[in-house]
């Protein structure tokens, strides 16, 4: 089984700048050549590039250090070194990598081909051939490459989706996602059974689609990392539309939508300004008296479901293409 992983520290290191060269031109009837001692060359980059094919940092817990490599030396007869190759790193979108000292951000990588020198490689020496005079013909040093830049990183994955489900632990989150999309999420009856976030990808017609990331359970106190709360907050920072989705055969599904929104408040109070739908799981579980008293209750922004039974589930895929593309246009008329 492969382990999801949004957070983890590496070190980075660019190459070093390759040594000038101390030469001097020797041909059979020019004894007495000038220098002609070649640069060093310029060391490799780091670079952190986005690749859409990834979607966790689990790479990086196998292998802690980056190195690029190292500029050559310069040659005789004015001839540079060879500049060292840049290491490029992939990432995937929505990295953010920040320094380690101060955890402030260097870098927010989140579209695809997107680029980052972290570290650039050190500039190579200069040859010997730099260094001659009028007073000094024939000079016997040249400069040392300078060396490469070191960082400590620390990689911070936020997923990238354009809907986020959010709700309490065991409220139908993953069995929703499997319904409307081609993910297949661990399923089961008992809480937190989701403990890493799934992303699956909707077709809601031939050439429409969107991706929905399924959150692991939020509880009260998650903002203050509680039941893992920092680890799944983060991932809904990035989303587009939230989805709330509440357990009815709860009585108390009012209090737990008022309890999330209070601990995504808390945790970032932008994200109560994002669009939002909300759907009420679980109908299947309801006597039909209840069933048609919930009806009656609801406003027409709220949608009853069932997941396991896939009722309204096109419904639901239509009213969440219907909010995305209604966030976007409004995205776009405030540009």
């Amino acid at each position: 089984m492969l382990h999801f992983v949004d957070l983890c520290e590496i070190a980075v290191r660019s190459g070093d700048g390759g040594p000038g060269k101390v030469s001097f031109r020797r041909e059979k009837y020019v004894p007495k050549g000038g220098p002609d001692g070649g640069d060093g060359g310029k060391g490799g980059d780091v670079v952190f590039v986005v690749d859409s094919n990834l979607n966790t940092l689990r790479d990086f817990t196998y292998r802690k250090l980056y190195h690029a490599r190292s500029g050559d030396p310069g040659g005789k007869a004015l001839r540079s070194g060879l500049g060292g190759t840049d290491l490029r790193i992939k990432v995937p979108p929505g990295n953010i990598v920040r320094d380690r000292a101060t955890e402030d951000i260097i870098c927010d990588l989140a579209a695809e081909g997107e680029e980052f020198i972290a570290c650039r490689g050190g500039i190579g020496g200069r040859g010997n051939n730099h260094f001659k005079s009028p007073t000094n013909q024939t000079p016997r040093y040249a400069d040392a490459g300078r060396p490469g830049t070191e960082m400590e990183l620390i990689l911070e994955l936020k997923l990238v989706a354009d809907i986020g489900l959010v709700g309490y632990p065991n409220a139908g989150k993953s069995t929703f996602l499997a319904a409307i999309s081609d993910a297949k999420p661990k399923i089961a009856s008992y809480p937190f059974t989701t403990l890493t976030p799934n992303l699956g990808v909707v077709h809601s017609t031939k050439h429409k689609s969107f991706t929905v990331a399924d959150i692991p359970g939020i509880i009260e106190g998650a903002h203050k990392g509680k039941g893992l709360g920092f680890q799944f907050l983060r991932h809904i920072q990035r989303v587009r539309v939230l989805c709330f989705i509440l357990d009815v055969s709860d009585k108390n599904y009012e209090r737990h939508f008022a309890s999330l929104k209070e601990e995504l408040g808390a945790y970032d109070p932008t994200l109560l300004s994002r669009a939002e739908v909300v759907l009420l799981n679980k109908i299947d579980a309801l006597t039909p008296k209840k069933l048609e008293q919930l009806k009656r209750s609801i406003d027409r922004n709220t949608l009853p479901i069932s997941a396991l039974e896939k009722t309204n589930i096109a419904a639901a895929a239509k009213r969440l293409w219907k909010k995305l593309e209604e966030t976007k246009k409004a995205s776009y008329a405030s540009l």
